[in-house]
């Protein structure tokens, strides 16, 4: 059921790249004693998790690119595909959608958060809806064929990670520390009202953290972004300590059974040298809009001014001829809503 009530829009902060280093993480071990163990571990996780069907090049590019040559692009994509909200991951919405852009030349990271509430058109059923429901109509081909259609620009890469990936890495941490901003009554991930946390600095564990990045009716969209951020913080940091190193068996494992990418192993360990050359520098990026409920139903409407400069600006960083105007057809696509018939 669509939400009703208005979302304010969507912040990404610099903390996402955080995301692309976890994912890649087991890809730094490469030689002696334990690290040769995790290596040959790493590699059964990424074959795993790998999609070799969808180890192409983007519609949009001429030639597939090469990482550490050629600048890419990397869509994350969120999803919640639990038996408890019916969906299966065949249907399940994305909850969240980050399209990150590398530029090789300049070592430089763009990073976009779509609010999953945008209004645009969706290729796969030849209409417009919300962004997050082009999961649900086609899986990830239909995410990437999406954003590609809002952005004008490819996607080459794909992470797809569901809501029981975020609680076992936190489990196989041991758990993490977070500050919870206020008394939490909340939702496990099974949808029941069982999550209870006090105000402050604490350990949690999975389940925890889960319900504590999923709030948001205690305040907006943007505070909820902030504790998201704050979360992968906290992963990240935990998981690069040494204290960590005896658990990443157990990370892979809670990745690998819980992660889709057309990435191979050969592309995620050239992604983390790219990585591991020097913290890249990192912009934030935002599509401004404005809030929705003519119809009855929310959604966030783009504006078509800040969609070109968002296209032009990823754009610039692929190196890709830039936009200079958006057509009479998704200048349409992006004003006026159409019957919704989301699933």
């Amino acid at each position: 059921m669509d939400e009703k009530k208005p979302q304010k829009k969507r912040r990404i902060g610099r903390l996402v790249v955080y995301t692309l280093v976890f994912v890649l993480t087991f890809a730094a071990f490469t030689v002696g004693g334990y690290a040769y163990y995790l290596y040959e571990k790493g590699e059964k996780t990424a074959a795993k998790s790998y999609d070799a069907s969808r180890d192409v090049k983007s519609s949009l590019r001429e030639e597939k690119v090469e990482p550490l040559e050629d600048n890419l692009s990397i869509l994350i994509v969120g999803i919640d595909d639990s038996t408890e909200r019916a969906q299966g991951s065949n249907h399940a919405r994305s909850d969240a959608l980050m399209l990150a852009t590398l530029n090789n030349k300049h070592k430089t990271i763009d990073l976009i958060s779509i609010p999953r509430d945008s209004y645009t058109f969706i290729p796969s059923v030849n209409y417009a809806t919300k962004i997050n429901h082009a999961h649900a109509f086609g899986g990830i081909d239909s995410t990437i064929e999406t954003v590609q259609n809002l952005l004008n620009v490819p996607v080459d890469y794909y992470v797809e990670v569901n809501f029981n990936a975020f609680i076992d890495v936190v489990n196989a941490l041991d758990g993490i520390t977070v500050d919870v901003p206020y008394d939490l009554h909340e939702l496990d991930e099974h949808d029941k009202r069982t999550v209870n946390l006090k105000a402050g600095v604490q350990e949690v564990d999975g389940r925890e953290a889960l319900a504590l990045a999923r709030t948001r009716h205690q305040d907006s969209d943007i505070e909820r972004g902030k504790r998201q951020q704050m979360i992968l913080e906290a992963i990240a940091t935990k998981a690069m300590s040494t204290s960590s190193v005896t658990k990443y068996s157990s990370l892979m494992t809670a990745l690998g059974d819980n992660m889709t990418t057309n990435m191979s192993f050969d592309t995620m360990k050239s992604l983390f040298a790219y990585m591991q050359a020097g913290q890249p520098e990192i912009n934030s990026l935002s599509l401004e809009g404005y809030d929705d409920m003519s119809t009855g139903i929310y959604y966030y409407k783009l504006r078509q001014d800040s969609v070109l400069a968002v296209r032009q600006k990823l754009q610039q960083q692929l190196e890709l001829p830039e936009d200079t105007e958006i057509n009479a057809d998704n200048s349409y696509l992006l004003d006026h809503v159409s019957n919704d018939k989301t699933p």
